[in-house]
């Protein structure tokens, strides 16, 4: 009899302990180290996978100019997919002047001047007219980087030499085009990380009040990213309205989305926004490494992604004036509003207030 007693008394007592164990804070302690640690993994491999071997897959290019006899352009763009294991997408335009503006409209990466007159006032050299390749840095280093490798070596395989020039190179303080990565990675960052400051040490904030001060940070931290960066380092000469603009709308952006999740899940709210800023956002923003060196899927999805957005509309600010797109600032636009909007009809559920 006491044997099938204490047999029938350890189920119970295990469910004792479970249930001890799960009002206990080691409950959620444990519970904090296997997602940290799956977070960890999903963080590490989301940035490897994206940055570590960038391959180009896709790089759309203007042709221009007439055809020569010397190469045939069938060969040479042949060769130039071989050397970068990529298709160059061609897009024919009339003049250099068109196939230019459609550099700035970054509707392409390069440009193919065929064998011809130059572009611009110039002596043709005495070898003869030669096919040209007008690259744009600012588009994307590393694709410029790709091509101006490739096409001299392509063009001696055809017995042909080929001209690589750079007609939009990166600021002498930005040589390899990632400041402007690392600023709106800081805006976004420090946006949610100062809502989740508000959400622990102003914890009676009313909702109005919360957002008052996502405003009020969002418009002093955009400013200290853009003072630090143009007058502190001189690393990046920004037109400092727009670009002080697009970062504090990126900080009040990412402080409404954790907002926004911290009402929806409550104390858990940081692994959403973590997941979807930092280890799906950033990657995928294109400002480490250009969007046609992306997996296309990702590539296709940064861009509907806060970080990418930002990125977008500051790459185009800086390096692009006048041909800037409201698509980035709708999407920022459309993350913030929805957030905010999620955030105050659902305020009631907000851990804090008063």
């Amino acid at each position: 009899m006491e044997e099938a007693a204490g047999a029938g008394a350890g189920p119970g007592k295990w469910r004792t302990r479970w249930a001890a164990f799960r009002t206990s804070p080691f409950y959620p302690a444990c519970v904090l180290v296997l997602l940290i640690a799956a977070v960890a993994g999903l963080f590490a491999g989301s940035y490897t996978y994206t940055m570590a071997n960038p391959t180009p897959r896709h790089i759309p290019t203007a042709v221009t100019g007439v055809p020569g006899s010397q190469v045939k352009r069938a060969e040479f763009v042949a060769g130039m997919e071989k050397a970068l294991g990529a298709s160059l997408e061609l897009h024919h335009y009339d003049d250099f002047a068109s196939a230019r503006e459609a550099v700035e409209a970054q509707k392409v990466f390069a440009i193919l001047q065929e064998p011809g007159p130059e572009p611009r006032p110039g002596p043709e050299p005495r070898s003869g007219p030669h096919p040209r390749l007008y690259l744009s840095s600012a588009s994307g280093a590393a694709v410029a980087q790709l091509l101006a490798g490739a096409a001299p070596r392509v063009g001696a395989s055809l017995g042909v030499r080929v001209t690589v020039r750079d007609i939009n190179p990166l600021q002498k303080g930005d040589p390899r085009g990632l400041t402007i990565f690392y600023i709106s990675l800081a805006a976004v960052i420090i946006g949610f990380v100062g809502a989740i400051q508000l959400s622990v040490n102003a914890r009676e904030l009313r909702p109005q009040e919360r957002i008052g001060f996502i405003v009020a940070y969002a418009l002093l931290g955009g400013f200290a990213i853009c003072a630090v960066v143009d007058w502190g380092l001189g690393a990046l000469r920004l037109p400092f309205a727009e670009s002080w603009l697009i970062l504090a709308l990126t900080m009040f952006t990412s402080g409404m989305v954790f907002s926004m999740f911290n009402t929806l899940v409550g104390r858990w709210a940081m692994l959403p926004t973590w997941g979807l800023m930092v280890v799906l956002g950033n990657p995928s923003s294109g400002g480490a490494v250009s969007w046609p060196l992306l997996p296309s899927l990702l590539g296709t999805i940064g861009r509907w992604l806060p970080p990418g957005a930002s990125v977008n509309a500051q790459h185009t600010a800086v390096y692009f004036g006048g041909h800037q797109h409201a698509f980035p600032f709708v999407v920022l636009g459309a993350w913030a509003g929805v957030s905010t909007a999620v955030f105050w009809f659902w305020r009631h559920r907000h851990p804090g207030g008063r």
